[in-house]
């Protein structure tokens, strides 16, 4: 075992109302699991009270921030502890997005579609579950586009929204376009673990739309969105292998929303 190398590049705290534990008990578990730090991502607050159920208000923006600086210092010279977002592309938030982005320096800004919270519903579905794949997907490179985000989280979520409809041949030509233009944008992408605790259960997103990333060049960022402590960098070993099986050589984690890059064998060499 090598020296501490990856940080856990997904995670919550309760502010987002459906987490649970403390900041300081998922920087110990980072420690346990050999991981160099930690950023924090949890949901960011909206406007209009969009998905508010799920996430912090407006008002608790700068008790997160003070949340996460106190147990930075707290484990200081033990865990890197830093702050992070993961911020909803929502159509029209946009404007609202880039001013609390700009509030506090931030290390890692994940950007996420969340087709199953009720107002992006409301909005966008039809009642074809395919067209709302396709919207999904639209939304997805959309949001790598308007270059608020580091990275895509969970970038196949919506197979979970209604699993009996998901065909992957069927919807991988929208797909193949989604990914020519997040190629193009340079934004990296998310190689999320907790997909396995949900409906389809594997990994977000599946070795098949990995592999079509990687002949994209685009790159990987490692997160296990991560709820309770004893999820932080769950599953790690494995997605680094499921990385090399598609091709990969390098896994990527973001400073100062600047990519930072090491070599697969080394990460896994770093893991407890």
């Amino acid at each position: 075992m090598s020296a501490p190398l990856l940080y856990e590049s997904h995670c919550h705290t309760t502010l987002c109302k459906h987490a649970q534990g403390t900041p300081a008990e998922y920087a110990a578990q980072a420690e346990a699991r050999g991981l160099k730090g930690i950023i924090f991502t949890c949901h960011c607050p909206l406007p209009d009270g969009i998905s508010a159920p799920v996430r912090m208000a407006p008002e608790q923006y700068e008790d997160y921030v003070a949340l996460i600086g106190a147990t930075r210092q707290e484990f200081a010279g033990r865990v890197d502890v830093r702050l992070g977002l993961e911020s909803d592309f929502f159509p029209g938030t946009e404007a609202w997005l880039k001013e609390l982005h700009a509030r506090h320096p931030l290390h890692h800004v994940l950007g996420s579609v969340h087709m199953q919270v009720p107002e992006y519903r409301a909005r966008y579905f039809r009642g074809d579950w395919f067209e709302y794949q396709q919207t999904y997907f639209q939304h997805l490179a959309d949001s790598a586009e308007t270059g608020l985000y580091d990275t895509l989280a969970h970038p196949d979520l919506v197979k979970n929204e209604a699993p009996a409809a998901w065909d992957f041949n069927r919807i991988q030509p929208f797909i193949a376009r989604a990914l020519d233009r997040i190629a193009a944008s340079g934004v990296a992408m998310e190689l999320n673990t907790s997909g396995l605790q949900k409906a389809i259960a594997e990994i977000n997103p599946s070795p098949t739309m990995l592999r079509m990333m990687r002949e994209r060049g685009i790159p990987v960022v490692l997160g296990s969105d991560a709820h309770v402590a004893r999820r932080v960098g769950d599953g790690y070993a494995a997605a680094l292998r499921t990385l090399q099986s598609v091709g990969y050589t390098e896994i990527n984690f973001f400073l100062d929303r600047q990519r930072q890059t090491v070599p697969i064998s080394d990460a896994l060499a770093s893991l407890r």
